[in-house]
């Protein structure tokens, strides 16, 4: 089923305390907008690793800001982080080596992976002092 129209956006203080909030604002947003509940899901656990990251570590004195902007048409709900953080692209990382044991295996790089994996396009850009990741979500047929 197509999604509903939604032009939200907020702004939130990068802090570890208010993640929750942000997943929360996120999960209304999501199901204004009409995604399966499994999409809304992915989407809940996409936000909580990406702002999770963002207000760890975007900024050497934090805490910085999130700016956070959802767009839906029927064809396509777009998620965008903005923080203006350390510049970092998430994507320029290997990916974890999932074979590896967990004393072989390298930190970090799951969350990314699950973002990955969750969504159906994830990117990353840099525009002028702003880091931009993307999430776009396409509709999925209703489950009964």
């Amino acid at each position: 089923m197509p999604f509903l129209p939604v032009e939200k956006q907020r702004t939130f203080e990068a802090r570890v305390d208010l993640v929750p909030r942000i997943v929360e604002w996120i999960e209304g947003v999501a199901e204004e907008a009409g995604l399966h509940p499994r999409q809304q899901q992915h989407l809940a656990l996409s936000t909580e690793e990406a702002v999770m990251n963002i207000c760890s570590y975007a900024y050497k004195v934090p805490p910085g800001e999130v700016a956070i902007q959802v767009s839906s048409t029927p064809e396509r709900c777009r998620v965008i982080f903005r923080d203006r953080g350390i510049p970092f692209d998430p994507f320029s990382l290997e990916e974890p080596d999932l074979g590896a044991s967990m004393e072989d295996r390298e930190i970090g790089g799951l969350g990314i992976l699950l973002m990955r994996r969750v969504m159906d396009e994830v990117h990353y850009t840099r525009e002028g002092d702003e880091n931009l990741l993307r999430f776009v979500i396409y509709p999925r047929e209703r489950e009964s």
